[in-house]
């Protein structure tokens, strides 16, 4: 705790440590609305700029993952598809050469099996069908001479398009499988179908030799969604693959989806003259890895720059705060100099009246004793007892008049410092009156107090709301001509609030000026030798004590200047002008 009290900047507790009324600001208020607009400004341009990096590098990273799949999915259909050609071709051109004979002995026929083997590779066995869909002719490893494939898929496919390249089925042997067959003319009339297994393992072996990244998974399926070779993920051979069949394409298509484990990419292709379609599918969690390593880096240079610019703000909020403080600070207390100025100013001004009231019982007191000093040297016969009392009395009764002149004197002159207690604003002003009374005697000034004697007492300093009251109507005898009307109402406007007004028919304020008059230095009397800081001054008081002052007027007819204040005593308000 005493290290956090020491980090704690000055203006922290400055408005607890400037006493009642003195607040001038909320400096922590200040403080953190600076720290938040600060933040703001920069830290969400850094924000937005690493949201927009963030999502512009992982659309080029997910779409560099889909090329690389569309690529992959691409190589891996032409592979399959020259696999599967080659070996077409090789049977179409064998049962060409042997047409003649239709390979009809187990000896030739077991020859071109193994010439097949040799050259290309791939091939299981061998089978000769003669036109009306009996196998004549058989080599390989299982008992099929003389089963009759007239009603096979396969064979109608052969005899209809001339050639045929299967799916995986079982077939009379009860194995999964995979045939190519080609329908061939006899010279001599008729046709006979040349059929061939293919080693599905070197299938396999493709599939295999993938270079997969993300987990992936390389199978082939056929046209109704039921797969043909083993799959990593999605089930074996003659299973229904979780997956929906992609539509049909003549090129390679790349799509993202969706199941319970997560993300998927997919690359699909049709293999041309096949019912077969390969799918490669990788998962898109493995595949960003690369990037979640990347984005933690982002991310924590996002947080280190973050804290940096927190740091440099919170010093520069601080620093500005501080300057601030310091200079309302000042402001204060140069503020408190020019209201002790101005106070004394108006004990002088006070004086000069004071002065003139006082020398009046002073010559009576003058008189009484010159006459008491001229009876007793002068006078043929001793002065009576009670012509001498007659003459004290007059002499006391002038002194008392003297005292009760210079007690309201020292009064006004005392309350230097705030003093919060129970105050009548009508007797302030008739103590304010009484210091001005002869001025306006002078000026033949008419001075009207309207009071509401139901207007309760309020908690607040005597001495400010002498001052406040002495500066307005000071200003209200400077804006009206000799022979002017003045008039102070003290009422309460709303409950628990205190209002006193002063009311002259001077000159009035200019509309464009009326908003304008508590600032300090400004004046419309500049030329009458006014200063500028008499209603600036009167507003801090007022402020001070938590009220509220206003002002109404209108240009040649008069002002009115209405000072409202709580019971007990509040905040400070902001003004209120209003022409």
């Amino acid at each position: 705790m005493g290290f956090l009290r020491r980090l704690r900047p000055e203006f922290w507790d400055g408005a607890a440590e400037g006493g009642p009324y003195r607040s001038l600001f909320n400096y922590r208020r200040l403080w953190r609305l600076s720290v938040a607009l600060l933040a703001a400004v920069s830290l969400t341009p850094l924000c937005i700029m690493t949201a927009i990096d963030f999502g512009v590098t992982k659309r080029a990273v997910t779409q560099e993952n889909l090329q690389r799949t569309a690529i992959t999915t691409s190589n891996t259909r032409r592979t399959l598809s020259y696999f599967l050609d080659e070996r077409l071709a090789a049977l179409t051109f064998a049962a060409r050469e042997e047409a003649d004979t239709a390979l009809a002995t187990p000896e030739r026929l077991a020859l071109l099996l193994k010439d097949l083997k040799a050259a290309f590779g791939g091939f299981m066995d061998l089978g000769v069908i003669d036109d009306s869909g009996r196998q004549i002719a058989y080599v390989g490893p299982y008992d099929l001479l003389g089963i009759d494939y007239s009603s096979q898929e396969w064979f109608e496919k052969t005899l209809e398009s001339g050639f045929f390249i299967s799916d995986v089925f079982l077939g009379f042997r009860n194995v999964p499988h995979m045939v190519i067959s080609v329908r061939t003319e006899r010279p001599g009339g008729g046709f006979f179908v040349l059929r061939a297994t293919v080693d599905t393992q070197r299938i396999n072996d493709i599939l295999a030799s993938i270079d997969l990244s993300g987990s992936g998974d390389a199978f082939l399926l056929n046209h109704g969604g039921v797969l043909q070779t083993v799959s990593r993920s999605h089930g074996s051979v003659f299973e229904h693959l979780s997956l929906p069949v992609p539509p049909p394409s003549e090129r390679t298509e790349v799509f993202e989806t969706t199941e319970a484990e997560g993300g998927l990419i997919i690359g699909y292709a049709y293999i041309e003259r096949t019912p077969l379609v390969l799918m490669v599918v990788k998962r898109q969690a493995e595949l960003m890895k690369p990037w979640y390593a990347m984005r933690l880096d982002l991310v924590g240079f996002l947080g280190a720059s973050m804290v940096a610019i927190l740091v440099v703000i919170l010093g520069v909020a601080t620093y500005m705060v501080e300057k601030i403080f310091h200079a309302d600070q000042t402001r204060a207390k140069t503020m408190h100099q020019m209201e002790h100025t101005n106070r004394m100013a108006s004990i002088g001004r006070l004086a000069a009246g004071v002065a003139h009231e006082i020398n009046n019982p002073l010559a009576i007191i003058n008189e009484k004793a010159g006459l008491m000093q001229d009876l007793i040297r002068y006078g043929k016969e001793p002065p009576t007892p009670e012509r001498l009392s007659g003459l004290v009395d007059s002499i006391l009764a002038s002194v008392e008049r003297a005292g009760t002149i210079t007690k309201r004197l020292l009064s006004f002159a005392r309350h230097l410092e705030v003093h919060i207690e129970a105050v009548s604003l009508q007797k302030i002003a008739e103590e304010v009156l009484s210091f001005l009374t002869k001025e306006a005697e002078y000026r033949r000034i008419q001075v009207d107090v309207a009071a509401d004697p139901a207007v309760p007492a309020i908690e607040s300093d005597r001495g400010k709301l002498q001052q406040i009251l002495l500066n307005l109507v000071n200003n209200a005898f400077q804006a009206m001509d000799d022979g002017g009307h003045l008039v102070l109402r003290v009422f309460a406007p709303e409950p628990g609030t205190v209002a006193v007004s002063v009311t002259d028919n001077g000159c009035g304020i200019p509309a464009a000026d009326v908003k304008r008059i508590f600032e300090p230095f400004f004046s419309t009397k500049k030329k009458k030798g006014g200063t500028g800081l008499g209603l600036s001054i009167t507003y801090g008081l007022v402020q001070e004590l938590g009220g509220q002052l206003g002002v109404e007027s209108v240009l040649g007819q008069g002002s009115t200047f209405t000072v409202t204040f709580p019971l007990a005593k509040g905040e400070a308000r902001a003004p209120i002008a209003c022409g």
